[in-house]
């Protein structure tokens, strides 16, 4: 047999065995994938009724600072306590420039909000807290706008339903062994090794989840929403943060006020958690 022909044939036999399952890192490791979304509809943050209505009737409240920017007289602060020391039970922001108070009720302030005064926008950022607990940590991001009148007025709320089906949309991975490798509109973001070997491997058709790690970087003003993906082992209950690294996006609006995601980059490789 001459040596084209036995170079043929070897390579029928490889597609062969590819084709077969019998060698499977033929394609190991280079179909991408997409990822899954634990949020299955919007989240929905309303204060109890007893506590709106203590609200409307409350004449003083106990406010923490969240965001105090002095040099435009602005201040952000979560409402802790009403008359009588009632807890507002996580709920109320008072936003206040130049001596004008305007309160959001409805907006939770538990979780250490964050916020940054975009002095050439004349725009307010702001994150609050809706799902929180052990491994879950989920934000939603407000802008608020100011009038002439100096009362604050929301113009857009990116709530965490929407933000996940938009990094669904672009976020994709690949697993070879134990590597996971992300990728954002199809350019490598980072690789992350699993270590976790006590959960009987990965799950072989859902591993890869997000939506319960979902936060923002405010970035003076031009806010990058952060996540981290989690892992669904075949023995495990709840997804597992460790190993995964932290992305981060920039958050783009379209002319019809919808939202994109570009220039993935990972803030956090995770390991050593």
């Amino acid at each position: 047999m001459d040596m084209n022909r036995k170079k043929f044939w070897v390579f029928v036999a490889i597609l062969i065995t590819c084709g077969m399952g019998m060698l499977s890192s033929c394609n190991e490791g280079t179909e991408l994938l997409e990822v899954n979304g634990v949020l299955e509809e919007p989240v929905v943050n309303k204060m109890p009724e007893q506590l709106e209505k203590a609200f409307a009737k409350s004449v003083k409240v106990h406010p923490f600072e969240i965001m105090n920017d002095t040099a435009n007289n602005v201040n952000v602060s979560g409402i802790s306590e009403l008359d009588g020391g009632l807890s507002t039970e996580g709920f109320g922001i008072m936003i206040t420039r130049n001596d004008i108070s305007t309160s959001f009720t409805d907006i939770r302030n538990s979780r250490q909000p964050k916020a940054f005064y975009d002095t050439s926008a004349n725009a307010l950022w702001l994150t609050s807290c809706v799902m929180e607990g052990t491994g879950t940590n989920v934000e939603q991001l407000y802008k608020f706008q100011f009038g002439s009148n100096d009362i604050a007025n929301i113009e857009k709320t990116i709530e965490p339903y929407q933000m996940q089906q938009e990094i669904i949309e672009h976020l994709r991975y690949s697993v070879k062994g134990e590597q996971i490798t992300f990728y954002g509109d199809g350019e490598k973001i980072v690789t992350a090794q699993n270590t976790v070997t006590d959960m009987g491997g990965l799950d072989a058709e859902q591993p890869i989840w997000v939506g319960e790690q979902i936060s923002y970087n405010l970035n003076n003003g031009k806010p990058r929403v952060c996540f981290v993906p989690g892992v669904k082992f075949t023995t495990g209950l709840v997804l597992t943060y460790v190993d995964m690294p932290t992305i981060s996006a920039s958050i783009d609006y379209e002319k019809d006020g919808s939202l994109t995601l570009t220039d993935f980059k990972v803030e956090n490789t995770g390991e050593g958690k």
